[in-house]
């Protein structure tokens, strides 16, 4: 991944999403960070129909952060979506959610999930989550072409 990979995140709480924003601007990622607010948006902007068909010059994800509690389509059904779907179905998901719960955690593995990350409280926290993200996703791991 580089840092012109579009990077999905799938939040439906604006606070959150700003805070995550603030966060990724503070550990310098740099990667266009397109966010939709509910399960059926990422579903079209993933599946590149309804509001999102036509997307011209704007590539798919290289990194899906998804939460779990979404409305109209839940982040669980979301992620079995994204592995169904093949041009999506490599792509890192890492579910980013306030959930701790075991069968959450379980089901998001048995769906395809890369990572399982509990939001952090507080802006420190966030910044340190961002900063491995870029560590990992952005700058050492290799995923597969697109």
């Amino acid at each position: 991944m580089n840092e012109l990979s579009i990077i999905l995140l799938v939040e439906d709480n604006p606070d959150d999403a700003e805070l995550i924003q603030y966060a990724f601007e503070k550990a310098d990622i740099r990667n266009p960070l397109v966010i939709v607010t509910d399960g059926d948006a990422a579903v079209d902007y993933i599946g590149r129909t309804g509001a999102y068909a036509d997307r011209s010059g704007l590539p798919l994800p290289e990194l899906i952060l998804l939460d779990l509690k979404l409305p109209r389509r839940s982040g669980l059904e979301v992620l079995s979506f994204i592995r169904q779907h093949e041009p999506t179905r490599h792509t890192p998901v890492v579910v980013l959610t306030s959930s701790d719960q075991e069968a959450d955690i379980r089901r998001s593995y048995e769906r395809g999930a890369n990572s399982f990350l509990v939001k952090p409280i507080g802006r420190d926290g966030l910044i340190d989550m961002a900063r491995a993200l870029k560590a990992y996703w952005i700058k050492l791991n290799h995923g597969v072409a697109l």
